[in-house]
């Protein structure tokens, strides 16, 4: 129980403070996109012109092909996979439940760097393949190059495909066994339950899913660079960086940013008219059907076929290149830095993260209405923005402000505090809690959702301050919500690259960067053992999500 207080002196309504600190965190995550603005403005005046005719409609094209490839192959792979363990019962299906998560753990630069080392063409895979067809050399026969548009959309896919497998079963799941009994009735088979049902019911569920696989899709740079295709978001890249031209980085990453609107606004209009309802008085589960051994191992190895690419081979090279670098040389305490590095950054964001989102969740509980529900939108619009779009926006702002912060110390003291900021990695941690603060708000509400508000008036009733209510009433009962949402900020914020990459302070590296930078060389040995790391953390949340969907 919580300690009794006086009773609340003012009667000014419950949350206005609140609604004040929503302000300011919305303020925190839309700012760098009112830098990036600013930043574009700046461009001269034939810029536009000049990235029309020659940069924008390659990267342009690559993206759109990109993104349809990534979005087809996760729907179907996504889909099938869903159908197959929620509508058949056969030997392995609850392992398979969760194997299927796996893919998550592997950000997709690691997958790119793992099969350039896989496929090569003096690699196991094509080196098996010629011993099979006897041939002696490449020159003789080589497998198409990895290195194409072709490669990358299909790298992608397998990655991010339980972004469509995770919305798309639990709709399943929930779907009443009385419409697949009706069907059947009526005599429809089992696959047209699927095709005129159970799909269609499902449609909302796969829309968000591919919608989140073309996010993240946007959001890649390593792998669509090492893969050679060139996206906008790689272009952005190569603009600030190779050709220091901010202004027009900036003007690309507002182009890639109506790109990312024009998804979420064909996501959501295509499921505007979809609305599900079921009595569920009288609703009855779904229940599997069992089927026979040999096809029940069929369909076992049909399921494991994504897992084995999206994880299991990857995972496995990563451990053996691992294992020969740490017999040869040991771990160089090269990695035990960037270990450091790697867990300071995360954790400072993380933490950062988790208590502004508790605070945006706690002020819409307070003050609910549009007002609120606007500024929680605004605080978690980061997330949607890929990792470069945000790079930039924080550097702007940052820069100005260190600028600010400069003139002022050499003017009253004489002295210049440099890149106070950006130098000192702030400018990381800001773009992590821009880029994932939608993760930590949205977690926590939900977990706070779940707390009936008659506590609330309950705890108000002997005396506690809003404050004092958070405290002893909803942080002991939203625990576990809270520790979710901070372990998947954690992971995320160890696995973003973009971010990290374009705005670590200098001599400073993660294991994400020292990874790029190693596979860019072409000596991905010397990174196995930090892709190896970021692999296994990444296993965190596909086992938290495994928990949590097991429905039944």
């Amino acid at each position: 129980m919580f300690p009794s207080q006086a009773p609340a002196r003012s009667a000014k309504r419950p949350g206005s403070a609140w609604l004040a600190i929503g302000v300011t965190i919305a303020l925190i995550a839309i700012l760098p996109i009112g830098g990036l603005l600013i930043e574009a403005s700046k461009g001269s005046a034939g810029l536009w012109g000049h990235l029309f005719s020659t940069i924008l409609p390659v990267a342009l094209l690559d993206t759109v092909v990109l993104l349809a490839g990534v979005g087809v192959i996760t729907a179907v792979v996504g889909t099938t996979t869903a159908w197959l363990v929620t509508a058949y019962d056969f030997p392995g299906r609850r392992a398979l439940e969760w194997m299927l998560l796996l893919p998550l753990a592997v950000p997709t630069y690691i997958v790119a760097y793992a099969y350039l080392d896989i496929l090569h063409p003096i690699g196991p895979v094509q080196d098996a393949v010629r011993w099979l067809l006897g041939y002696e050399s490449p020159r003789q026969f080589r497998l198409p190059d990895v290195r194409s548009m072709a490669g990358c959309i299909l790298l992608l896919g397998i990655v991010l495909y339980p972004y469509v497998y995770i919305p798309t079963r639990a709709m399943f799941l929930t779907q009443s066994g009385n419409l697949v009994d009706a069907a059947r009735t009526l005599g429809t088979s089992r696959r047209a339950v699927f095709w005129r049902v159970a799909l269609p019911l499902a449609r909302p569920a796969v829309a968000v899913g591919i919608s989140l696989a073309l996010m993240e899709t946007l959001n890649d740079i390593g792998a669509a660079e090492f893969l050679g295709v060139r996206t906008i978001t790689v272009s952005i890249y190569t603009t600030w960086i190779t050709r220091s031209d901010l202004s027009g980085a900036s003007q690309i990453a507002l182009a890639l940013l109506l790109i990312v609107v024009a998804l979420v606004a064909v996501e959501r209009w295509a499921r505007r008219k979809q609305r599900y309802s079921i009595d569920v008085r009288r609703m009855r589960r779904f229940q599997p059907r069992r089927v026979s051994l040999g096809k029940g191992m069929l369909l076992f190895l049909g399921g494991l076929l994504p897992v084995i690419l999206g994880f299991l081979a990857p995972a496995l090279y990563l451990l053996i290149e691992a294992a020969k670098r740490y017999r040869f040389a040991g771990i160089s305490p090269r990695i035990i830095d960037e270990a450091v590095n790697t867990l300071v950054i995360a954790t400072l964001a993380t933490t950062a993260t988790v208590i502004l989102g508790l605070l945006a969740a706690y002020a819409t509980r307070l003050r609910p209405g549009q007002p609120s529900s606007w500024l929680l939108r605004c605080s978690t619009m980061g997330y949607a923005a890929p990792g470069t779009v945000v790079a930039i926006g924080v550097l702007i702002l940052l820069a100005g402000f260190d600028q600010f912060i400069d003139r002022a110390a050499f003017s009253l003291f004489g002295v210049s505090t440099g890149l106070l900021l950006i130098g000192s990695g702030a400018a990381v941690i800001y773009a992590l809690i821009v880029r994932f603060l939608a993760i930590s708000a949205g977690g926590i509400e939900a977990g706070l959702s779940r707390i009936s508000l008659s506590l609330d008036h309950a705890s108000r009733s002997l005396g506690q301050s809003t404050a004092g209510t958070l405290r002893y009433v909803h942080l002991p009962l939203s625990k576990a919500a809270i520790s979710a949402a901070a372990l998947l900020v954690f992971v995320d914020c160890v696995k973003e690259l973009p971010a990290t990459l374009l705005l670590r302070p200098l001599n400073v590296e993660t294991f994400a960067t020292h990874l790029y930078g190693e596979a860019a060389r072409g000596t991905y040995e010397e990174a196995s053992i930090a892709a190896l790391a970021i692999v296994l953390i990444g296993i965190l949340p596909a086992i938290l999500l495994s928990r949590i969907g097991r429905i039944r």
